[in-house]
């Protein structure tokens, strides 16, 4: 392959892409899954300082989202005309749940007699949205039927075995982020109720690893073939067995009772089962036929665009940083932020 700027910018923009939505799964993913934990708070003080240990930082997480969404509009139209007929469903469930899980956190904590009635809003809106992520996962790695650049298929084509089990999946997996999270923020009895939730999360979130994994060789979009092309698995081997090491590590973790380590090792878990993903996946954008280069737009918009990433990006991950920076520690029932 000859790589000159029109065959390298689709590349960059495919990483900037890849970058984003990796950044808004390990972000707003622990923040969804405080909501997914919601009913398991003993009382309505455990769920205020699970809330508040996301008050200051949960707004700038949509930030990563936009930028993905931004990306592929502006990068790969086609790609993005494909998609949005052919997960309208999903995708618009997934947007009015943020709507609703954003009001109910604020509201929440302004409301008296329906306060309960907004902590239920909050739950419901975060289990809605991590199923329908997963749901939009799993339907873009089963593939979609194009002709001549165009989806042929129905408006329930992402309606699958897989992509229902790809959307438990997800909202076990930011259950286990949320947990982890409240570990490492919070102190007491909350802390004891997120030691006792993670453990099972732990053994859920690695068997669903285990299941996906298998079952993606069997895909009719072909995802995950590299993986066995000539001698491809010895040298993309170490990606498995760093899961594998990282999810023994995990589970030693919450059995020893650390605090920032199962966060952490959460992440990282969640991070190498993105990364296998995105290898089996490459070059195709939309399984099994559409590449990046197909789907790229002129490359003179793509270099337009990319200076306005190139001057953003590191605004976007310095306030996130610091943001994190200024909110670090334990939060308690008297440090709310509300």
């Amino acid at each position: 392959m000859n790589w000159d700027l029109e065959t390298v910018l689709p590349v960059v923009w495919f990483g900037i892409i890849g970058v984003g939505v990796l950044m808004y799964v390990l972000l707003d993913g622990f923040v969804l899954g405080i909501g997914i934990l919601a009913a398991f708070a003993e009382d309505e003080s455990q769920l205020d300082v699970s809330m508040n240990t996301a008050a200051p930082i949960w707004d700038g997480n949509e930030t990563w989202l936009v930028l993905g969404g931004v990306g592929l509009f502006t990068a790969f139209p086609l790609a993005y005309a494909i998609l949005l007929p052919a997960l309208y469903l999903p995708v618009l469930v997934m947007l009015l749940a943020l709507i609703f899980r954003g009001v109910a956190f604020e509201f929440r904590f302004k409301a008296r007699r329906s306060r309960r009635l907004w902590g239920a809003a909050f739950a419901i809106g975060s289990i809605l949205t991590a199923f329908s992520q997963g749901v939009i996962l799993g339907a873009l790695v089963e593939g979609m039927p194009l002709q001549e650049g165009r989806y042929v298929g129905g408006v329930f084509d992402w309606f699958s075995p897989f992509s229902m089990m790809t959307g438990i999946a997800v909202v076990f997996g930011y259950a286990l982020l949320g947990s982890t999270w409240l570990i490492l923020k919070t102190e007491g009895r909350l802390q004891e109720v997120a030691r006792a939730l993670t453990r099972p999360l732990v053994a859920v979130v690695v068997a669903f690893m285990a299941l996906v994994s298998t079952w993606l060789p069997f895909l009719e979009s072909g995802v995950m073939a590299r993986w066995f092309e000539g001698s491809n698995f010895l040298w993309l081997s170490p990606i498995p067995l760093l899961a594998v090491v990282n999810a023994l590590a995990l589970w030693r973790a919450v059995m020893n009772r650390a605090e920032v380590a199962p966060f952490v090792l959460a992440m990282t878990f969640f991070a190498l089962g993105f990364v296998g993903l995105v290898i089996g996946m490459w070059p195709n954008l939309i399984p099994p036929d559409l590449d990046i280069w197909q789907a790229s737009s002129a490359h003179s918009s793509q270099v337009f665009s990319l200076v306005g990433v190139i001057i953003l990006l590191p605004i976007i991950i310095g306030y996130t940083a610091w943001s994190y920076s200024v909110f670090r520690g334990k939060v308690t029932a008297e440090s709310g932020y509300h």
